[in-house]
């Protein structure tokens, strides 16, 4: 005999969270796999690429266990047993405090991350972009710069001192004495869109130390990066906030359930 009552309700409940969660779980392990295999998603540069790496795997961890932890609660709650619940309620809990845990570490280490990625994204401009062997740092980089309507690091001066430029990285100093009279060249995607034809190729063309064409972006993506999170931050917080209270009621439901299946048996 099953379950009944308020009971059969959590038991509707429960599968209904158990495929929000099969949808985020697949969401992540998807994300995850693509990001892996698809070289224009690799913008973490040589000084960045473990923590990148690293990363991915964590978001694929966490999504096979919330993927299993769903299939775990909707065969408890359809076969009603203990076993299979129990075990979704601690996949479940190490999922939750896992994220809490990195949610906090992340707030501790803001800055670290910050840094981080300005170094990340500096080396990609100072050492890889534009290279015949990192053709897929070049083409992220491209598209990192136009959605984000942004140029350089900093700021379009970072491109002086390029390899983009064929600047040999290992005289910087004298470079940065010298070259006071040098023209350096910008990606094409710094430009602003809808420009006239020629308008862009003109404007890449910049004096060290110079003024900068109003034509192209003046703004560096690593600001733009973080004034991007910054402006979303709300939306962020309600989402994960969200899945953590989702988490929370499937624990309670699950140990509810848990419960009603025991005493169940026990009247049996």
């Amino acid at each position: 005999m099953g379950l009944n009552g308020c009971c059969s309700c959590v038991k509707y409940l429960m599968v209904l969270i158990n495929i929000l969660f099969w949808i985020i779980g697949l969401t992540f392990v998807i994300s995850a796999v693509w990001m892996l295999t698809d070289p224009t998603f690799v913008l973490s540069m040589s000084q960045s690429y473990q923590h990148y790496q690293i990363a991915l795997y964590v978001l694929l961890g966490i999504g096979i266990l919330i993927t299993l932890g769903a299939f775990f609660g909707c065969w408890g709650v359809c076969r009603e047993s203990q076993c299979f619940l129990v075990s979704f309620f601690c996949v479940i809990l190490v999922v939750m405090v896992a994220q809490i845990a990195a949610g906090a570490w992340a707030f501790h280490n803001q800055d670290k991350l910050d840094d981080i990625i300005r170094a990340a994204v500096k080396s990609t401009v100072q050492h890889e972009y534009g290279q015949s062997t990192m053709s897929s740092q070049t083409v992220t980089f491209d598209a990192l710069q136009k959605q984000l309507k942004c140029c350089g690091a900093d700021g379009p001066g970072d491109w002086a001192t390029s390899r983009f430029n064929n600047v040999d990285r290992t005289n910087i100093v004298e470079i940065a004495v010298s070259s006071m009279n040098v023209f350096y060249n910008i990606p094409e995607s710094c430009c602003k869109e809808d420009l006239k034809d020629n308008e862009c190729e003109m404007s890449r063309r910049l004096k060290f130390g110079g003024p900068l064409n109003q034509a192209i972006y003046q703004t560096g993506c690593v600001d733009k990066m973080i004034e991007c999170v910054t402006e979303n931050w709300i939306p962020i917080f309600a989402v994960t906030v969200s899945i953590i209270f989702l988490e929370l009621l499937s624990l309670t439901f699950a140990l509810s359930l848990c419960c009603a299946v025991r005493n169940k048996h026990y009247k049996a």
